[in-house]
């Protein structure tokens, strides 16, 4: 699994305009073959923040929701809205097998 995390510092007097971009981009991002998850999340700190969290089955999935249309459409109406750096981390993530963990059984292990 792929999942990618990141942050969109948007302007004030465009924090509208960066919601209904977001609102979009999600809508359409999860019709996509592969994408287990997608969103945003205003930030509780700083409500002119922008949180992203996504989840794909592989690299191949997301490399080709880079290629779609409403990836360019998100992209090139990004710098309209951005206030600062966008900061985004790709992480690949392995399953581990449960049953051979410490502490595995009826409990839940949390990371």
């Amino acid at each position: 699994m792929i999942i990618v995390q990141g942050y969109i510092p948007i302007r004030a007097e465009r924090r509208e305009e960066a919601l209904g971009m977001a609102r979009r981009m999600t809508t359409a991002t999860r019709d996509e073959p592969g994408c287990i998850s997608y969103d945003f999340f205003v930030g509780l700190s700083d409500p002119n923040t922008l949180m992203l969290f996504q989840e794909w089955e592989n690299m191949e999935s997301l490399l080709a929701h880079f290629q779609t249309d409403h990836m360019d459409e998100f992209m090139r109406g990004l710098p309209n809205v951005v206030s600062g750096e966008v900061v985004t981390r790709r992480y690949a993530v392995q399953s581990v097998d449960e049953e051979k963990q410490p502490g595995s059984g009826d409990t839940p292990t949390i990371h």
